[in-house]
């Protein structure tokens, strides 16, 4: 692949980039593949449950086949030049989790079909309405409002859910939705922004200066506030999985942008602390600590999924019991919770390992895509999003593995959730975007390949 030339942070209007279709072809090449793949998936579970079935078209399997192309010619006209990996490993993800849900629970399967369509609508949407990733920097301040005011909803009477102790989901009708999920993505563009801004006024901070020490905590003030508010609300509302994502985001960022040390080591001296504090306070911090020392001692009773899910990965082995001739309905809350336990049980250890290998090129591909960034408002945003993918993947499985107490939250684009499907599509949208400004060329055209002149958008 072409090296990419130096590119002018402030370009001009009238500058112009040369669109290769070679990366277009590459992203359609993966995506057939990827169909291939979740046909076949389908197809294994299908007559593993009934091995007389009758073949018939199955519109549910075919929208998720199909639905990936339509994100396809969008990144064509819109993303032209972007990685051409995120939406292949997206969809696979995405093919994978529908197999595996439809065959638990056909009709939470359908629910993933439409929330698909919903993800795959506002990739779509997003690379209409973003059309350069550095106007989300404009909107800072309502952003962080937009997140704060969404991690409050739950808390609403009549609105609000309290569904195993955790206060997490809003009803509105028939629809049922976890607003932290959005919340999450507006806190970390909001913490990207003022990063770029305040950074270098943080890098400096130090114990023993005392003028930078008391610019750098005025200046740390308003970020540090928008986060402490957010972790209140989440001990409010009893969940710890998604606390501790941003806590760890947040924590991670401010090493990424500032390299103190000072940060990182208040930083993990105040989560000992809120750990210490968590664990004597609230049951379920207390309930899932214990159960991960020693799950075999609750088996009959709170420890019965974890056991159960145990039993799943040791009953997989290496390749697995077949889709659809394994148990893992026996999991309690299996098409969300634990469904790595499910593909573990009927995949195997191949099974397992290759979705590991789909998330980890994602995440791959997100930090190129920091690194290529245009501005260091989207290297930031690019890291932020990457790092939210990476340890929310890496939370629900070490949870579900025993590495780590469980925590509860989904696995991205494979489990059961309209709220954790459509914004993560959102997520892979914004990448598309800050990938496709990172490898514009501006000036003319250079490459004696087949290419197209199109003007840069605003």
């Amino acid at each position: 692949m072409p090296q990419r030339l130096a590119v002018n942070p402030r370009p001009s209007r009238q500058s112009v980039y040369t669109v290769e279709p070679r990366r277009r072809r590459i992203e359609l090449g993966l995506l057939l593949l990827v169909s291939l793949a979740t046909a076949l998936a389908y197809l294994l579970a299908l007559y593993g449950q009934h091995p007389s079935a009758t073949l018939t078209f199955n519109p549910y399997i075919a929208t998720i086949i199909v639905a990936p192309y339509l994100a396809h010619i969008a990144n064509r006209k819109l993303a032209p030049l972007a990685d051409p990996s995120f939406l292949p490993l997206a969809s696979l993800l995405n093919g994978i989790g529908f197999v595996v849900i439809h065959r638990l629970d056909v009709a939470e399967g359908r629910l993933q079909v439409i929330w698909t369509i919903v993800g795959v609508t506002a990739y779509i949407a997003t690379l209409l309405i973003v059309r350069s990733s550095d106007t989300l920097d404009r909107y800072r301040y309502l952003l962080v409002a937009g997140g704060v005011v969404l991690l409050f909803t739950p808390l609403i009477p009549h609105i609000g859910q309290n569904i195993n102790g955790e206060r997490l989901w809003i009803r509105v009708g028939p629809l049922s939705f976890q607003p932290v999920e959005a919340a999450k993505l507006l806190l970390a563009v909001f913490t990207a922004s003022y990063l770029t801004d305040k950074q270098d006024l943080l890098r400096r901070f130090s114990l023993r200066n005392r003028s930078t020490r008391s610019v750098a905590l005025r200046t740390f003030g308003p970020l540090g506030a928008a986060w402490a508010l957010s972790l209140l609300v989440m001990t409010a509302e009893r969940d710890i999985g998604f606390g501790l994502l941003l806590f760890t985001t947040f924590l991670t960022m401010l090493w990424i942008a500032t390299a103190n040390k000072v940060f990182v080591g208040f930083g993990l001296a105040l989560f000992a602390v809120g750990f210490f504090v968590a664990d004597k306070l609230f049951y379920q911090v207390n309930e899932r600590i214990t159960i991960w020392l020693d799950p075999w001692k609750y088996a009959l009773s709170t420890g019965y999924q974890i056991v159960q899910g145990q039993y799943a990965f040791g009953s997989g082995g290496l390749t697995g019991t077949g889709l659809g001739l394994g148990h893992p309905t026996l999991i309690p809350v299996v098409t969300s919770d634990f469904i790595f336990a499910a593909i573990g049980e009927e995949m195997g250890l191949l099974g397992t390992t290759a979705i590991l290998f789909a998330i980890l090129l994602i995440v791959g591909a997100g930090f190129r895509t920091a690194v290529r960034a245009r501005t260091e408002f989207s290297s930031l945003t690019a890291f932020s999003f990457t790092l939210i993918f990476a340890l929310q993947t890496f939370f629900i499985i070490a949870g579900v593995t025993r590495v780590l107490p469980l925590t509860g939250v989904t696995l991205p684009f494979v489990a059961y959730g309209g709220s954790s499907l459509l914004a993560n599509y959102v997520l892979i949208a914004i990448l598309t975007r800050i990938s496709h400004e990172g490898n514009v060329t501006y000036g003319p055209p250079v490459r004696s390949s087949p290419s197209v002149t199109v003007p840069q958008t605003p």
